[in-house]
C-alpha cells in the first residue's frame, strides 16, 4: 500500500528504492537523494531481541548519514495520509514548501 503512494506522490527528484540493500542491511524503502529510509514494522519489532536488532541496525545507518522514519504496519492500514505528510516534512521540511530537485548521491 505504502509503495504504490509513493510511486503516485508528485514529489519531484525523490525516487524512492524497495527492498534497497545497504551496506550489510536490506532496508523497506530508500531515497537515495535524500538519504532517507522508511521502514516497515509489524508488532513483532516490539518485542525483546528484534527490537534489539532494529534498534542496532538503525544506529549503523545513522551513524553512516541516513535517516530513518518508522512506522507501524497499521498506521499504514489506518491513516496513509498522516503518514505520506510525516514523509513529505522529512523531504521538505514543510507540509507548505516547494517541491525541489534532489541531486542524487553515490558513494
Amino acid at each position: 500500500m505504502l509503495w504504490r503512494a509513493l510511486k503516485e506522490l508528485p514529489m519531484e527528484g525523490s525516487h524512492f528504492r524497495r527492498q534497497a540493500p545497504i551496506g550489510p542491511y536490506v532496508v523497506d524503502f530508500f531515497c537515495p537523494a535524500k538519504r532517507l529510509i522508511i521502514e516497515l514494522d509489524g508488532g513483532h519489532h516490539n518485542e525483546g531481541e528484534t527490537a534489539a536488532r532494529d534498534h542496532a541496525r538503525q544506529s549503523w545507518l545513522e551513524n553512516e548519514g541516513y535517516c530513518v522514519i518508522r512506522f507501524w504496519n497499521s498506521e499504514i492500514s489506518s491513516d496513509l495520509t498522516a503518514v505520506l505528510e510525516r514523509i513529505y516534512v522529512e523531504l521538505y521540511g514543510s507540509r507548505e514548501a516547494e517541491t525541489i530537485r534532489f541531486k542524487h548521491r553515490r558513494k
